[in-house]
């Protein structure tokens, strides 16, 4: 079957708080704006647990702050599609094409907000016990745990806020870290250590999981004395850093070495009419604050490109 080919003034590619707010600006211009989502919409933020470093809000949970951006984002004329995936692209100076699994869309101008996704553990294992005992998102997993032994796999903000949200279920918890200090908040770290149910065990790493249908214990190593040990737990939460979701673009955008889009600060990429914004684009600090200035900026810039190209 032919696909319908439907016309926008601008697609945002990602439904974070990058492609969110981008959303909201567009829509407030009153540009013919459309968001895909090919997942829930919200982005990496609705697995947090707190919120306490955006100005305005003392404390706001990840999922309702998502939220918020969504219902003003559509209140602003955006449409948010979610739950669509996209089958190609075709970015050019000239021309750009992008096709989902129902329609084919030419928008005038592109914000790719797609973010990261969380990188594997990297243990043989991974795809045996994936969703099964090893898992990435402690909001969506974390009930299944109830009066179970858990074990949180990272130490900077994503794994000691999952632990900490965790341990409402887990009778306990066990956080591992490859240093011998954690990265996150002192504020999160302090809650993580005054926290009775949750022990952390430094310099450790994770070799393998053992079990047949599920997860009863894992292989562990103290990468200080060599020493390797089998561990009892029940499931594993992974928080081992983030990988962007740049794969669909590759073959027109420049990235750099870690796949990250190259665009400058007003987050133009290297094609005419398509920008980054968010945790998808090359730079030194990603905060939820940075992330909603880049959708402001992309959005801003676009709507510039688009009055451009509107009067030629």
């Amino acid at each position: 079957m032919s696909k319908d080919i439907v016309n926008k003034d601008i697609i945002i590619i990602g439904s974070g708080p990058a492609g969110l707010t981008a959303g909201i600006y567009a829509g407030r211009s009153k540009l013919d704006t459309l968001i895909l989502e090919d997942e829930i919409v919200g982005g990496q933020i609705i697995g947090t647990y707190a919120i306490e470093n955006y100005p305005g809000f003392h404390r706001i949970g990840g999922s309702d702050f998502a939220g918020r951006l969504a219902s003003q984002a559509a209140d602003s004329g955006a449409r948010i599609e979610e739950f669509d995936t996209i089958v190609s692209v075709n970015l050019t100076d000239n021309e750009k094409k992008i096709e989902t699994s129902g329609k084919i869309y030419n928008p005038l101008a592109v914000i790719i907000a797609t973010g990261s996704k969380h990188r594997p553990l990297p243990i043989p294992e991974e795809q045996k016990f994936h969703g099964k005992g090893i898992h990435y998102c402690e909001l969506c997993d974390g009930e299944m745990y109830t009066d179970k032994h858990v074990l949180v796999v990272g130490g900077g903000n994503s794994g000691v806020e999952a632990a900490i949200y965790l341990s409402k279920y887990a009778s306990q918890l066990t956080l591992i870290h490859w240093r011998d200090s954690l990265t996150a908040e002192k504020s999160s770290i302090e809650d993580l250590t005054n926290n009775p149910k949750i022990k952390v065990l430094y310099n450790t790493e994770i070799l393998s999981a053992n079990g047949e249908d599920s997860i009863n214990s894992v292989m562990l190593k103290n990468n200080k004395t060599n020493e390797e040990y089998e561990y009892e737990v029940d499931g594993i939460f992974t928080y081992v850093g983030m990988v962007p979701r740049t794969e669909l673009f590759k073959e027109y955008i420049e990235l750099n070495k870690d796949g990250y889009i190259k665009a400058n600060e007003n987050t133009e990429t290297n094609i005419k009419g398509v920008f980054a914004a968010g945790d998808v684009r090359e730079k030194s600090v990603r905060q939820l604050t940075t992330a909603v200035a880049d959708g402001t900026v992309s959005a801003l810039m676009a709507e510039k490109y688009i009055l451009q190209l509107r009067r030629k």
